[in-house]
């Protein structure tokens, strides 16, 4: 056997999973090759795959543990390694863990005549954790062979669910003869013929998952089981009764049989120890336990012993610590007990260096599968049948193509620079035609468009900020991320394409989209440079973006959904009353500013000067035409009550809306867009405001611009009194849609706070979950790893009787506090000290509140799940099998839902945002031209780029119905260009987000003072002390 070439068998495994020229790195930096062989006499090491196949792999005896599981990382393109071990049997039969310092030598006495076997080492409490699809797959197969082993012991109807996942990801679809052959040919449990006719029954309600998914769903029943992750080390107790230990992300537990019988939490574990054969947990002292302080248990000998507390040494490190601990220096003399420590990266690393770095996604093969219409690399099944668009031969032209059903992942996409941008090209023959063959395989990463289904852009960077984004037809529904924008990947007929990052598509870098310097200089020259002029330009841009929002709901939606028979002739009535007459108005607003800044730049007649350089005569003749409309201002409030009323009353109604905000024309949330009008008053405030503290007294124009911000204020406070109650209301609907798990979220009474990101300290260590902070109660959340990408509530605590303290000393964690309420205490920690201060005060004026207050009428939330409890909960722990087959079918066939708002961009960019913020954003809205620039490009590219709703969305022109990428600026930082970066440009603005840097450009100081201003009021986000001014300056 050792003579055999091992290069055969590495090349078929390169194709299995995995291109070999791209190696996938495990615990290696991004783009670092594995470490040098070490000099030495090479052996041949067998590695038995968890698709039991064998690999070969030539090593050198003097090589670490490391190198060589490296190098099965690498050889698999496997990015999370870090879950996974390789384990063999030592020369005492015993199965041990290859250790990562330890040279080879020293560790395998017969390398030549010992398989080593791949397997996962460490099962997280979450398969939400797991960020990789191939990574799901390795999970999805150990599952599979301990239920085929008996090692996952469970009931009946767990096994059979579980089996029916496999064989739907092995065969596909039901069909019934097709099924009971395969059953019979192929056997998965102990004893399976008695359940084959309720495997069957499973099977057939999991028609149209895809691999992926029943990935997915197979680890979601199998982390509930009370064996998930279990490996059992035979003991007795000082009674001698026969007991079996192990170890698991929340502690120490002991086993009778397979019935778990105990259990030491990691907080309260003070120290684990062996001495020959007794295995010793020392506890923290507790006044409540009636447990003594140390335990002790027999094992069959002292190497049993000393490898289960290898084991329990590497999980406590792997689960409970932030990083890698730092190595015990040597003692000069003699030593004392073992020297043996924890090798490689934490979870939270692991999780950390996936989200923040970025890789080439390799396809892979499933050895037993029959499906292969998804094989790829990306986060989330997300199944949606789609028009697939094309490059069409036209620079930057977008064409239909026939649809076809491209299975979609769903993340947070993040547009990096284009050497950064990772791309599979068309042929030449497959350009000429415009049919340039792509499809997604996003890792996580930044601005995307299309709407998703999980996410990450981020990486996020956010996008993503989640999943993976795509491009569908004019009006498909899009799958992408952040803020539902459209990624600009064209998904084609390819399944293994490669994706591009959204902003260095070719739409967005013909040759049509890129301006000159020396165009950009003549054409400076030729315009205006009067500062009135650039504030009326902002009148122009954001009233142009403004009608192309009027028309999202007179237009796109009255098509979509409002000749839909299900849509009540109430709601039509209301919604075309209301808004047709303000789009008649606005038209002609827009063509008269339009015409006037023509005249103002000398474009239709450039003789004419003077009388035409003003634009508050427009604005005034426009803003008196505009009051008597004001009863359709005061109509939006009626519009949304309308719309959420019919939706509660028809099922059909509410899904027809939630498809069309997947729609990319719908690149915020549809209210946001019902209460358009109300805001672009506090614009036209602004813009008057500006003009009237630019010009002298004694201007031709100032008269005019005064005593039209006279006409706007009076309508703006004639509608301030429902404003504030409306964005409240809307908040409190958008949240809806993105929570499962309560009832009664929108009651009279109830405003909203704060949202975001915290960590909640419990039995398994920090745990990432969603706070939303109202003036009743604290919701705390987690996000499911389902395609309808919501976050399930886990717990609530009342502010009524809750204290807050500072507890970051207490319990050792940075940035920690306390909230004390009557029933129950939860520690969280924020992600810095500001978001800390944030959270603490905005918590504790809601406390104050709620004393004098009445607060909703429905104190509590209420929830439609079963087990909303706090998972780390130790009693919360163990769910009920019997509830497994209720979950299955919540999650059968989940209703497609966005995943762009900023609770995942807060979610993914692990920060929060206030009521205020929102507030404030509003007001801070603009769109116009810019010129765009990547760190290492050297050209820029003009696109039109709209600010709203924390993020930039970018255009290729004004005239486009909808935005072909978008950026979530959350977390990003705004900058003047140093000297160092080369940027030998005037009013130039720098964004930058870990690895992510976008250069922009404007067109005049005005414009560059007006975008750093707005940018900045998302990318810093306001601090407590300035709610309450705010508050008081900003009663919306």
């Amino acid at each position: 056997m050792a003579e055999l070439d091992p290069e055969p068998m590495a090349s078929g495994a390169a194709q299995r999973l995995g291109a070999p020229e791209t190696l996938g790195i495990s615990t290696l930096d991004p783009g670092h090759k594995p470490p040098a062989m070490p000099p030495g006499r090479h052996v041949t090491i067998r590695v038995r795959m968890l698709d039991d196949t064998e690999e070969l792999f030539d090593i050198s005896q003097k090589a670490s543990g490391k190198v060589l599981f490296d190098l099965v990382c690498s050889h698999m393109n496997l990015i999370e390694g870090d879950y996974f071990g390789l384990e063999f049997q030592n020369q005492q039969k015993m199965m041990v863990w290859l250790d990562h310092i330890k040279p080879i030598i020293k560790q395998l006495r017969r390398p030549k005549h010992t398989i080593l076997r791949f397997v996962v080492k460490f099962f997280p409490p979450d398969h939400a954790q797991l960020l990789e699809e191939l990574t799901r797959y390795l999970f999805a197969l150990q599952i599979k062979q301990d239920v085929s082993c008996g090692r996952l012991t469970c009931n009946d109807t767990s096994a059979a669910l579980m089996v029916s996942h496999i064989i739907q990801s092995e065969i596909g679809d039901f069909e019934e003869s097709q099924c009971r052959s395969h059953l019979l040919n192929n056997n998965y449990i102990p004893d399976q013929m008695p359940l084959i006719d309720k495997i069957m029954e499973f099977h057939s309600k999991n028609i149209g998952q895809t691999p992926a998914e029943s990935d997915h769903q197979l680890l979601e029943v199998a982390r509930r089981l009370e064996m998930y992750g279990i490996r059992l080390h035979p003991a007795k107790d000082r009674e001698g009764t026969r007991l079996s230990l192990a170890v698991s992300h929340t502690g120490v537990l002991v086993f009778q049989g397979h019935t778990k019988i105990n259990a030491f939490n990691w907080s309260k574990v003070r120290k684990l120890s062996f001495k020959r054969k007794r295995f010793l947990i020392k506890l923290r002292p507790d006044l409540n336990s009636s447990y003594q302080d140390t335990l002790e248990f027999l094992m069959g000998s002292r190497d049993c012993c000393k490898v289960f507390w290898k084991i329990c040494v590497e999980y406590h490190a792997f689960f409970r610590l932030f990083e890698e601990p730092k190595p015990k220096p040597k003692p000069v003399i003699f030593t004392r007990g073992s020297s043996f420590r924890f090798s490689g990266r934490t979870q939270k690393q692991v999780i950390d260096y996936v989200r923040e770095s970025e890789f080439k996604k390799i396809p892979f093969e499933r050895k037993h599968s029959r499906v292969q219409h998804n094989i790829r690399l990306s986060p989330l099944p997300s199944p949606r049948p789609h028009e697939v668009p094309t490059e069409s031969g036209a620079p930057g032209e977008i064409v239909d193509s026939p649809s076809r059903r491209c299975w979609k992942e769903s993340v947070l996409v993040s547009a990096e620079d284009p050497s950064a941008s990772r791309t599979t090209r068309a042929s030449p023959s497959q350009q000429r035609n415009g049919h340039g063959d792509r499809t997604g395989s996003v890792s996580r990463t930044e601005e995307t468009r299309g709407s998703t289904r999980q996410t990450h852009p981020e990486h996020l960077s956010t996008a993503v900020v989640s999943n993976s984004p795509h491009l569908s037809a004019s009006s498909g529904h899009s799958h992408g991320m952040v803020n539902g924008q459209k990624s600009l990947e064209l998904c084609g007929h390819s399944p293994n394409g490669r994706q591009p990052s959204p902003l260095t598509s070719p739409l967005l870098n013909d040759a049509g989209s890129v301006r000159t310097d020396d165009e950009d200089e003549v054409r400076r020259k030729r315009f205006p440079t009067d500062r009135a002029y650039f504030i009326a330009k902002e009148l122009l841009t954001t009233e142009r973006t403004y009608l192309k929002d009027l028309e999202v709901v007179t237009v796109s939606f009255q098509s979509a959904v409002g000749q839909d028979e299900a849509t009540p002739e109430s709601l039509k009535n209301t919604v075309l009353s209301t808004f047709e007459p303000l789009h008649k108005f606005h038209t002609g607003f827009l063509r008269e500013v339009e015409q006037r800044l023509a005249l103002w730049e000398g474009r239709s007649n450039a003789h004419i000067k003077g009388d035409y350089q003003r634009i508050g005569d427009v604005m005034l003749k426009n803003l008196q035409g505009l009051k008597p409309l004001t009863a359709n201002l005061h109509k939006q409030t009626e519009v949304m009550l309308e719309l959420e009323k019919a939706c509660r009353a028809s099922r059909r109604l509410e899904g027809l809306c939630r498809d069309f905000e997947l729609q990319k024309v719908c690149y915020v949330p549809l209210n946001v867009f019902i209460l358009r009008p109300l805001h672009r008053l506090s614009h036209y405030k602004q813009i008057l405001e500006r003009l009237c503290k630019h010009y002298p007294a004694t201007h031709v124009d100032f008269r005019d611009c005064r005593a039209a911000l006279a006409d706007v204020s009076e309508v703006a406070e004639q509608l301030q009194g429902s404003l504030s109650k409306m964005e409240n209301f809307q908040k409190l609907l958008e949240l809806k849609k993105d929570l499962i798990g309560v009832d009664n979220l929108v009651v009279p009474g109830r405003e909203f706070i704060r949202l975001g990101c915290l960590s909640k300290l419990s039995g398994k260590g920090l745990q990432q979950r969603m706070f939303f902070l109202f003036n009743d109660v604290i919701v705390y959340t987690s996000r499911g790893m389902t395609a309808t990408n919501q976050f399930k509530m886990h717990g609530q605590l009342p502010l009524h009787g809750m204290t807050i303290r500072e507890s970051e000393d207490e319990w050792g964690v940075p940035h920690a506090f306390t909230l004390v309420g009557q029933q129950q205490s939860v520690v969280v920690a924020a992600s810095s000290l500001t978001e800390r201060e944030k959270w603490m005060e905005d918590i504790q004026v809601a406390i104050e509140t709620a004393k004098t207050s009445n607060g909703p009428s429905s104190e509590l939330l209420t929830s439609n799940l079963t087990d909303n409890k706090c998972p780390e909960d130790s009693s919360a722990e163990a769910e009920s099998e019997d509830d497994i087959t209720a979950s299955h079918t919540s999650l059968e066939r989940p209703s497609p839902h966005r995943g762009n708002t900023m609770v995942h961009v807060c979610w993914h960019r692990n920060t929060s945002v206030s009521m205020v913020d929102f507030s404030i954003a509003v007001e801070n809205q603009l769109s116009g031209n810019l010129l765009r620039k990547f760190k290492n490009s050297n050209g820029w590219q003009k696109l039109w780029v709209v600010f709203t709703n924390f993020s930039l969305f970018f255009y290729k022109s004004h005239q486009d119905d909808y935005p072909l990428a978008s950026l979530p600026l959350l977390g990003y930082s705004v900058t003047i260009p140093s000297e160092s970066e080369n940027i030998h440009k005037d009013y130039v603005f720098k964004l930058h987000f870990k690895s992510h840097v976008y250069y922009f450009r404007s067109e005049s100081e005005y414009t560059f003072e007006r975008w750093m201003e707005v940018i900045r009021s998302a990318t810093v986000p306001s601090s407590g002390a300035r709610v309450l001014n705010n508050k008081e300056s900003h009663p919306h």
